[in-house]
């Protein structure tokens, strides 16, 4: 719930610890763990689930950003909406996200720049019990400086629709830009891995046709390889995995993908 301008926490002590000192350890133990080298991105896609689901292939994501963690100011979380039908895409009213780490301030002239676009509406209740960008915000607020936030739950959205509200948002090196999406969901092993390694291929070939049962943020990444601005960025598919290689058990699992564009 949205409390004083400040969305709460809705999957704290479920997806990852509601204790602040467990929660920061949890964290750096998750990028310890799991190192990648590469070049600072200007894009990530990450995946949402419990922290001992996905968090080992998040943290993949997330440890690019330590060579311009400095530099970043603002990130824009998009994530599909799971619980809310919702037709476009919904950015809150309120003036910060809460996590057990501290309260992260919305970046307000930013969003003010989507006001004349109609497939963009104000509405807390789609964030309000969402956990697609709230399971990125730990990482952020542990792997970067101080940075304002750009949260938005897309629902029912064409390619172009989405395209069209990151190309208003892009800006430059100060500004990050998260894809939250898990992959397939509820297969047999052998099944998802199948499938995902079709949906990262199709994501390395940059396609915008992906379906819900590939991803569940596929409107989001769809909608990010329409926009020009990510055309001539290189693309690196980081680890594919999925929740049986992680903590469950193989009959039927979660498909989880890391992958940057620089």
């Amino acid at each position: 719930m949205a409390s004083e301008g400040i969305r709460q926490p809705a999957v704290a002590g479920l997806f990852y610890p509601d204790d602040p000192a467990e929660l920061r350890a949890t964290v750096l133990r998750l990028l310890a763990d799991h190192p990648q080298a590469g070049e600072a991105p200007k894009v990530l896609i990450a995946p949402h689930a419990g922290y001992i689901y996905s968090g080992p292939v998040a943290a993949r994501a997330y440890n690019l950003l330590d060579p311009k963690a400095a530099d970043i100011r603002r990130v824009v979380v998009i994530g599909p909406s799971h619980r809310w039908p919702l037709n476009g895409l919904a950015a809150p009213s309120v003036d910060a996200f809460a996590t057990p780490l501290g309260d992260l301030p919305l970046d307000r002239e930013a969003l003010d720049t989507l006001d004349d676009l109609p497939q963009v509406q104000i509405s807390d209740e789609p964030h309000a019990s969402e956990h697609s960008l709230e399971v990125q915000l730990p990482f952020l607020q542990v792997v970067l400086d101080e940075f304002k936030l750009v949260p938005l739950v897309v629902g029912r959205a064409a390619p172009i629709e989405v395209a069209e509200v990151l190309m208003r948002l892009w800006d430059g090196p100060e500004t990050l830009i998260v894809v939250s999406s898990d992959l397939s969901h509820y297969h047999r092993y052998k099944d998802a891995c199948a499938i995902d390694a079709n949906t990262a291929a199709q994501i390395m070939a940059r396609s915008t046709h992906l379906i819900g049962e590939q991803a569940c943020g596929y409107q989001s990444i769809n909608g990010l390889m329409q926009t020009p601005q990510s055309r001539p960025l290189a693309i690196h598919q980081l680890v594919l995995q999925n929740s049986g290689d992680t903590a469950g058990p193989k009959r039927q699992v979660v498909g989880y993908g890391a992958f940057s564009l620089e």
